[in-house]
Order: C-alpha cells, then structure tokens, then sequence
C-alpha cells in the first residue's frame, strides 16, 4: 500500500445522487486531476491544475482510515469520483476495503482504462456529450469495458443538454446495448470552483428533465432511466454532501 492517491476531498457519509446508485448512502473519495476540462464542468476545484496546491497525496492507508472514519468503520458503499479517477491507483484500497466489508463504486468519463476496473463493485461509465467540448473516444470506452469482470454492475450514464447530447447518448447506447443506460438532465449553472453558494437553475433543471422523458417516450426509447440530480435538488452547488 505504498502508491499515493492525490486526492481533492473525502467527505461523507451521504447520499449518491445520480446514476445507478442514487439514493444509496456512501463516502465520496475525490481525486485531483483530469484529462478532460468540461465546459459545464460541477467540481473544477478537482480538476485545475490552479487548484493542485489544495490536493493531497495521500497513501491507501491514510485514504482508508479517513473512510472508516467518517463511516464509524460501519461497511458501506465508497464512491470513487473526481476528477477522473482512472488515472489514480486504486487497486490497494479496493482489495484493503473489500476485506473489511466496504463496497466501491468508480464515476469515470471512460477515457483511461485501468486494470483495477475488475475489482469495482460498480462502474459507471459516463461519456462526455457534444455540449462538454470534449472528444469522444468509442475505442477508449470499449478498452474500459474490457478491463471489467463478470459478476460487475456497469452502467452508462449520459448528461443531457440539448438535443445534440440526446443524440450522442442513443449513439453510445447503441455501441453497447447490453449496458443499463441513465440519463440526467446537464446542471447548466455550475458553481465557480470558489463559491458553492452560487444558485442553481432549478426550473430551468425541472424544464429539461420533463424535455427528456418526453423525448425519450416519443421515440419509444423505453429501456432508459431517466433520473434528476439528487444531490442538486437537494444542496444546490454545496460541496461535501
């Protein structure tokens, strides 16, 4: 247990609020560092290089006993977000927690794959749409998959904008139809990295949620999931919940 993990901030217990997961309690771990820079990005405060002096490097041990404490070393799910989280080695604190009864799940754009991957409870693989700015690699996301095991839980789940980033998502879902798919309406009022106070357009969020059923049922497009931003609705931009 000797790699370092660069981590912007662990916090918790929680809920999860979005994807496959929601609902569920769990701790947040959250990395330092990205390969992307999302446009609409919610947490550059763990992304910019111009925040790297608030991420710590921090052993497995030291990431774990922070978990335990939090948790009150009661098992429970553990998130792994960022950032992107793939570029972080996981494997030590995965195989430490699997021993001790805690559960993990990995948040990852899908862009870096990791042999780690297989030893994740659950992964969800969420591809950046048209309206980040960022590329889509379909090889980088199918390398991902091959790093998992059988027996996983691994979802897609797609942010939607617009109808551009509706389009992306019955793309990508169409490359892997065996995958639950998750759609969330795009938090279009990200918080500045330095004030989690900033408001959130919860109306203008409702809007596109009631856009995307909508559109999802014209088109018949019944396997998907259709789900808010729990955590949002609930806190607002707030970080650490």
């Amino acid at each position: 247990m000797t790699d370092k993990i660069r981590v912007s901030e662990i916090f918790g217990p929680t809920i999860q609020g979005e994807g496959a997961l929601i609902g569920e309690p769990t701790v947040f771990v959250r990395t330092g560092g990205c390969d992307f820079r999302c446009s609409w990005c919610d947490s550059l405060h763990a992304v910019g290089s111009e925040y790297r002096h608030t991420w710590a490097d921090m052993s497995t041990a030291e990431v774990f006993a922070r978990i335990e404490d939090l948790s009150g070393a009661t098992p429970l799910m553990v998130t792994l977000s960022g950032g992107n989280p793939a570029i972080q080695p996981f494997d030590s604190l995965i195989n430490f927690g699997h021993a001790k009864g805690y559960r993990f799940a990995l948040e990852t754009q899908g862009s870096v794959a990791a042999r780690w991957f297989s030893g994740l409870d659950v992964l969800v693989l969420s591809p950046k749409p048209p309206s980040s700015g960022m590329a889509f690699d379909p090889v980088q996301l199918s390398a991902c998959l091959a790093e998992t095991s059988s027996g996983q839980h691994v979802v897609l789940k797609c942010v939607v904008l617009d109808e551009a980033d509706y389009q992306f998502a019955r793309k990508v879902a169409a490359l892997h139809p065996d995958l639950p798919v998750y759609l969330q309406p795009c938090n279009h009022t990200p918080p500045p990295p330095d004030d989690d106070t900033a408001a959130v357009d919860l109306d203008g969020l409702n809007s596109r949620m009631l856009w995307l059923v909508e559109r999802t049922l014209k088109d018949k497009w019944y396997s998907v999931r259709i789900l808010p931003q729990l955590h949002v609705m609930l806190w607002g931009n707030k970080r650490g919940v």
